[in-house]
């Protein structure tokens, strides 16, 4: 295998699949995680049929350590030289006060965008060290640059991969490794219908009177920082619909 690969998780739908085209548009050979096999099956067949790449696709949970870890072991060496993982499995579950929130949440919230996170960038990270390159992307978030009312935990979790990022980027320098940090605002995906836990109407109006960020945006701004030289590294960026300032401030008509 001679052309470059992309690890992408959460690639069964918003940025995650949004990355998953942009990647194999650009020669990618892909890596596709996400917990919806059918989903998964179809992006992947569709990918590898319209850009005459090779697609894997892996079924599998990022909070499962140890099924995750069994899972992309099993892979063929070849397929373990990966140029880019792109972090992006995480969700939001409820938006109820600290007092009121539902600990299932907490712990759903807490193991996909913390602990997942870990869980694949220890394992990839051990795959690039040899060959000393590689980028890792974090999708991170608004809601971890600041704090907005009723986010508590999702936000602290998002805070988290702020940190998770920047740590990064110390400890594989030694690597060459490039870590980067995309932080979107409002981005029109299922991100709210998970949140509201399947209510369409609650999840519409988060949107409504203003126009998000799509997640063709965020994969555009992915693929930006990933096409930089090998001397330019992009620690951080942030990404607002120009309707937006903060997370809780918008210009709605």
């Amino acid at each position: 295998m001679t052309s470059k690969i992309a690890l992408i998780t959460g690639a069964t739908s918003g940025i995650g699949e949004a990355c998953a085209n942009l990647f194999a548009r650009e020669g990618y050979q892909l890596i596709l995680l996400g917990r919806r096999a059918e989903r998964l099956e179809t992006l992947s067949t569709t990918l590898a049929t319209t850009y005459g790449i090779t697609v894997m696709p892996l079924v599998a949970d990022v909070r499962e350590k140890v099924a995750l870890t069994a899972i992309l072991e099993a892979i063929p060496e070849a397929w373990k030289k990966v140029d880019v993982l792109v972090n992006n499995a995480g969700l939001s579950q409820g938006l109820d006060p600290i007092d009121k929130g539902d600990t299932d949440d907490w712990d759903t919230m807490i193991d996909t965008n913390v602990k997942g996170l870990l869980y694949i960038t220890k394992l990839v990270s051990n795959w690039m060290i040899p060959s000393q390159s590689g980028h890792i992307i974090n999708i991170g978030s608004i809601a971890g640059k600041e704090v907005y009312p009723n986010g508590n935990v999702y936000c602290a979790t998002k805070h988290a991969v702020d940190a998770l990022n920047q740590g990064m980027r110390i400890d594989l320098l030694p690597h060459n490794i490039k870590v980067t940090a995309i932080n979107p605002g409002m981005v029109e995906t299922e991100f709210s219908l998970v949140r509201f836990k399947g209510d369409e109407d609650r999840a519409k109006k988060v949107y409504q009177g203003l126009t998000p960020l799509m997640a063709q945006d965020i994969a555009d701004a992915i693929w930006f920082v990933v096409s930089r030289p090998a001397h330019v590294n992009i620690n951080d960026m942030v990404i607002m619909p120009t309707a937006q300032a903060t997370a809780t401030i918008t210009n709605k008509k």
